[in-house]
C-alpha cells in the first residue's frame, strides 16, 4: 500500500490542484485583480490592452503547464519501479489526462464566474502531448545508451 501511495500520491495531488483552479477563486476576475497590478507595478506606462493580453495568455499557459506536469505524474504512477519509456504507459496517461481534462471542463460548466470551452480542453490535452513528447526525447538517448560492460574479474591461482 506505501508504494501505492509513493506511485499515486503526486498525481492525486495535482488532480486535486487543478480541480481547485477551475473555482471561482481562479477565474479570469479574480486572477485580473492581482495580476493586472503587479503587471502595472512592473511597467506602469503598460496599457489596459497589454495588461489584457499579457492576462490572458498566462491563463492559457497556465492550462498547458498544468496539464503537462499532470501527465508527467501520472506516467510516474504508470511506471511505477520499471526504468525506461513505455508508449502504453505514455498512451494511457496521455488518454487520461485529457479525459480529465474534460470532466474539468465539466467543473467549470457549473462554476457561475466560469466557463467550459472545448478549446481550454484542446489545450489541456495538447500539454498532456508535450509531456509525453519531451520525455519520449528525454528517455530515448538513455534506451539506446549500450548497457556497461562487465569486467570479468580475475581469479587468483591457488597455490
Amino acid at each position: 500500500m506505501t508504494r501505492w501511495i509513493r506511485q499515486w500520491a503526486p498525481a492525486l495531488v495535482w488532480a486535486a490542484f487543478i480541480w481547485t483552479m477551475s473555482t471561482d477563486y481562479f477565474s479570469a476576475a479574480h486572477t485580473a485583480s492581482w495580476i493586472k497590478p503587479i503587471l502595472r507595478w512592473l511597467d506602469p506606462g503598460i496599457s489596459a490592452h497589454t495588461i489584457n493580453e499579457i492576462h490572458h495568455a498566462i491563463r492559457k499557459s497556465a492550462h498547458f503547464v498544468e496539464y503537462f506536469i499532470f501527465t508527467l505524474l501520472l506516467y510516474r504512477g504508470l511506471r511505477g519501479r520499471e526504468p525506461g519509456w513505455h508508449l502504453k504507459w505514455a498512451l494511457i496517461a496521455l488518454v487520461t489526462a485529457a479525459c480529465y481534462s474534460g470532466l474539468d471542463e465539466v467543473h467549470q460548466a457549473f462554476v457561475a464566474s466560469r466557463g467550459a470551452s472545448p478549446w481550454d480542453s484542446l489545450l489541456d490535452s495538447s500539454g498532456a502531448l508535450g509531456a509525453m513528447v519531451v520525455y519520449w526525447l528525454w528517455a530515448r538517448p538513455r534506451a539506446l545508451r549500450p548497457l556497461p560492460q562487465e569486467t570479468p574479474t580475475e581469479i587468483p591461482p591457488r597455490l
